[in-house]
């Protein structure tokens, strides 16, 4: 998924004053709240259609899929069942599909009090792989019978293996035994949605809390844009909440203001500080530091020149000084990227790792850096541009904030010190970026994501052709082919060899992408909170909160 930074919508001197960036009042709450900040306006709000990590998180407190995340007592998350009152009855077929049998819990109720029903999955997952959504994730449902032939049009979105025995008990059925399934059904793109609202309210749906029906913990109280969110506890959902009755997502983007903001108590939760702030709140212990499964890389758009030569891609990523950008700019723990799939994704021999087994694709050792450049220099020299002779001006272009920023400008230097390439900086707003990056309008962009679920597949998949995450339009018929056959088989072991492969060309031969780093997750809590959990794919749940005012 996506990850998302905060920027600049809203000053802090708004939020003490209690007025919004469009001028409104807030609405005043009853009862306990608590105040976070995961990043500015989101893209989208709607489960289908969001792909950044801030609105997984709105999104994972209003919504609930067939399972979902929980505390497992020691402040992370697993998965569990959610709407589904428990395990599926599973059935493996002759041909080698699979059959699984959900009964939903008792009384299941949208928040407007509504039934919630088996159909009310049907008709979202057949929304999902719909082309007519275009929603970048309708392939997390790929291993769902029919979905690749619904996406590629071939098929109506009605023959998707997914039906309602009845109100309480659904049936989906698999091409194999997916080992991850249970996390794909704790995803937001498959939380349930609501037919009537969607096809009445059609794009709008998601603006208003009379049309913004969910079925979590919460439900969406007001919505002042460029200010906050502003959930509230829903009194129809089977097991309320037992933290704050109100949680505010306010959304901001100054890393000044909010750790001004967390220093006033305005702020009770947030992930970014100012880049010079890191070592002291490092040193004071006030800047947690948490596993994070995601990489930080450049995106190379294969298909617009010169970048259309893996000569000139390899020779970008090997120019980048991974050290330098995680001791003198990120500073909280990151480690250098050899690969593209992080550290910590499980390989096939139990408690192994991907990245360890796979190695890296370059030398990420300091002392190996100046061999780097020489043979970066010897590439571009080789495609055509001896110390950069020749070269057009390319921009790189990125979302603001002070460590995106940063990196931006080392890179710029980095790229013209080493290689005699004139690099411009563009510093767009996160929709305009959004929109640039996803339709291939550049050259180099700023670029990360984080795990859906623990398994490298969700690393590389996303890289098929014409996938909808695909931000380095990458096309490789092999590539395709090596990730159709690592879900066309349950054997672990099997699996693991195509997608590393895989890696194999998208990173070592086609140099797709130049990864940087593998991520680490800061935040700030207030001291006087408890109870909030985490999964190292990126998701906070303040559900469970105590010591909220």
């Amino acid at each position: 998924m996506a990850k998302k930074s905060v920027f600049l919508f809203l000053g802090l001197s708004l939020i003490v004053m209690g007025v919004s960036a469009g001028g409104s009042k807030q609405q005043s709450t009853a009862g306990t709240s608590i105040t976070m900040v995961f990043g500015s306006e989101p893209n989208t709000i709607d489960p289908a259609l969001n792909s950044a990590v801030d609105g997984a998180i709105y999104l994972s407190h209003a919504f609930e899929g067939l399972y979902k995340y929980v505390d497992n007592g020691r402040g992370r998350a697993v998965a569990a069942p959610g709407q589904a009152a428990g395990a599926p009855r599973k059935t493996v077929n002759p041909d080698g599909t699979v059959v699984y049998v959900y009964t939903l819990r008792d009384n299941l109720k949208w928040s407007d009090g509504k039934a919630l029903t088996a159909g009310d999955f049907v008709y979202t997952w057949r929304r999902l792989v719909d082309p007519s959504t275009a929603a970048d994730y309708s392939y997390m449902i790929d291993m769902v019978k029919n979905a690749n032939e619904i996406m590629a049009g071939e098929k109506d979105k009605n023959e998707l293996g997914i039906r309602a025995i009845n109100d309480k008990t659904l049936e989906i059925t698999l091409t194999y035994d997916c080992p991850f399934f249970e996390e794909i059904a704790c995803f937001p793109a498959t939380f349930p949605v609501r037919q009537d609202i969607i096809e009445k309210a059609g794009d709008q749906w998601t603006f208003s809390p009379s049309t913004y029906i969910s079925n979590g913990p919460y439900r969406l109280k007001q919505w002042v844009h460029n200010s906050y969110l502003l959930f509230e506890k829903n009194p129809n959902y089977y097991a309320p909440a037992s933290g704050p009755d109100n949680l505010r997502f306010a959304l901001m983007d100054d890393d000044n203001a909010l750790l001004a903001g967390f220093r006033s108590g305005e702020l009770d939760f947030i992930e970014t500080v100012p880049v010079d702030e890191i070592p002291t709140l490092l040193a004071s212990g006030e800047l947690k530091i948490a596993d994070y499964l995601g990489t930080y890389y450049v995106s190379i758009n294969t298909q617009r020149a010169p970048f259309t030569d893996p000569r000139v891609r390899k020779a970008f990523s090997l120019a980048i000084d991974r050290d330098y950008i995680i001791n003198q700019i990120t500073r909280t723990g990151q480690k250098p990227a050899g690969g593209f799939v992080p550290a910590g994704m499980s390989d096939a021999a139990a408690g192994s790792d991907f990245r360890q087994t796979g190695g890296d694709y370059y030398s990420i050792k300091p002392a190996d850096y100046e061999k780097n450049v020489t043979e970066a220099k010897r590439l571009l020299a080789e495609a055509g541009y001896p110390n950069g002779a020749g070269f057009p001006v390319v921009e790189y272009i990125y979302n603001t904030n002070d460590a995106h920023r940063a990196i931006a400008e080392a890179l710029q230097n980095m790229w013209s010190t080493t290689l005699g390439v004139t690099v411009t900086l563009g510093n767009q707003d996160w929709a305009v970026f959004l929109d640039t990056r996803k339709n291939g309008d550049y050259s180099l962009a700023r670029d990360g994501w984080i795990g859906d679920y623990n398994d490298p597949i969700n690393f590389l998949d996303m890289f098929l052709t014409g996938g909808g995450n695909n931000n380095p339009q990458y096309k490789n018929s092999e590539f395709d082919r090596l990730i159709a056959a690592a879900k066309g088989t349950a054997v672990q072991a099997d699996r693991m060899r195509y997608l590393h492969h895989a890696e194999d060309l998208l990173v070592g031969t086609d140099h797709a992408m130049a990864p940087i780093y593998f991520y680490t997750q800061t935040y700030m809590m207030n001291s006087a909170l408890s109870g909030m959990y985490y999964t190292p794919l990126g998701y906070f749940f303040f559900t469970n909160v105590k010591g909220a005012k």
